[in-house]
């Protein structure tokens, strides 16, 4: 069973210094490329799927988050006002309310919809400390978050393609789903009153679910303060679970913020907000690939994807040429040297990158490689283009195989 804390260090991934505080874990190089290559993964993705990417601030004054909702029902987890030229400002703990207000920044019209609204966002949630583990439960999250504008009749549609990416995403990551649930209100004042907009949106989703083919239950109490979600949950090694990815149909912060986009009769109308997160944010998503994987990840997202081996000392100036040449393909490449240890203590050191090459005195004199994958195959000795080209393949069609 593999702990991602554990391998998180041993990897030299990402660590935690008390006087940054609890909660707060800083990247290192091999760490800061995995999480790089995941979140431009995500951005290519979503720029296919016909999203278009905004910044915006992590901070928004008080009255932003009271217009949203959030200060009402969601001031716990929210860190204390800060006091600035007699403003409260707030550390946001969600980039919806952002987004709502770079839709109404001008007139829009049917034809913009949808419009779908994407953000590698930080957001901050004042996690208690007793929770805090890892990169699991944090307090400055990276959250890979969307929201597309759209009429109440494209709504599903949206919404199913969310869905359709989540799953790709998966097959991609060599993750999958343990279940998905449909998040409902439970009792309490935790969810804004309006009962007729959360049957209208359950519906919908539901709609969704059925459509989609997947197995899903229903369970009370799960749903945002603004609506009712999917959550597509995911399960570690020692059978926690926790939600990855996230789809939800949401009438209400619309009807907060006064959205509107002229319709084709000339007319004012309420667009719906469905919001969506792919991978959910890239804390928890590097967590789960690391106990997923045992640090073994999929070749295109591997800090290393392809480690040189010179047999001797006269093959370094060679082997060294190859990850040069590699590098200029795309690819992350290193060179571990006689002066590390012998060529199976090597070996043993790079068990984690997915493409091994050795080169000893007639492959360096051949233009050859001695070609090692990560799982023990062994393809033989090959032409350096050949095998450059090939490892380019695998790492361009993504994916688990080698």
């Amino acid at each position: 069973m593999h702990d991602h804390r554990r391998l998180g260090r041993e990897l030299g991934l990402f660590d935690t210094d008390p006087l940054m505080g609890a909660g707060l874990p800083y990247w290192l190089p091999d760490g800061a490329v995995v999480r790089h290559t995941l979140e431009e993964y995500v951005r290519e993705a979503e720029r296919a799927a016909g999203y278009r990417h905004v910044y915006s601030p992590v901070l928004g004054k008080r009255e932003l988050y009271e217009l949203s909702g959030h200060w009402d029902h969601y001031r716990d987890d929210m860190y204390p006002p800060m006091e600035l030229g007699g403003e409260q400002m707030l550390l946001r703990p969600s980039l919806c309310p952002h987004h709502a207000l770079i839709f109404r920044s001008r007139a829009r019209s049917h034809r913009e919809l949808p419009l779908r609204m994407a953000e590698l966002g930080g957001m901050y949630r004042s996690e208690r400390s007793g929770v805090l583990g890892g990169l699991t439960r944090v307090r400055a999250i990276q959250l890979n978050d969307a929201h597309i504008f759209c009429t109440p009749y494209q709504a599903v549609e949206e919404a199913a393609g969310a869905l359709a990416l989540i799953s790709r995403a998966y097959a991609d990551l060599g993750i999958r789903a343990s279940r998905h649930r449909l998040s409902l209100p439970g009792g309490g004042g935790k969810y804004v009153a309006d009962p007729a907009l959360w049957r209208r949106a359950t519906a919908l989703l539901r709609e969704v679910l059925d459509a989609s083919g997947v197995a899903y239950e229903a369970v009370e109490g799960e749903a945002a303060f603004y609506g009712p979600k999917i959550d597509v949950q995911i399960t570690d090694p020692a059978g926690r679970e926790s939600t990855l990815s996230t789809v939800q149909i949401d009438f209400h912060q619309p009807e907060r913020f006064g959205l509107h986009h002229i319709g084709p009769d000339g007319a004012r109308h309420r667009p719906v907000m469905v919001h969506r997160s792919v991978i959910g944010s890239v804390e928890r998503a590097v967590a789960h690939l690391l106990e997923e994987h045992g640090g073994a990840f999929p070749p295109w997202l591997a800090p290393v994807q392809l480690v040189v081996l010179p047999v001797g000392a006269d093959q370094e100036e060679r082997a060294h040429a190859v990850a040069r040449e590699a590098t200029a393909l795309g690819l992350r490449a290193e060179v571990s040297g006689p002066d590390e240890g012998s060529l199976g203590a090597r070996i043993r050191r790079a068990r984690l990158v997915p493409y091994q090459a050795a080169l000893g005195a007639r492959e360096a004199d051949d233009g050859l490689l001695a070609v090692r994958l990560r799982d023990g195959r062994r393809p033989g000795v090959l032409p350096v283009a050949e095998f450059l080209r090939r490892v380019g393949q695998r790492v361009r069609a993504r994916g688990t195989a080698l």
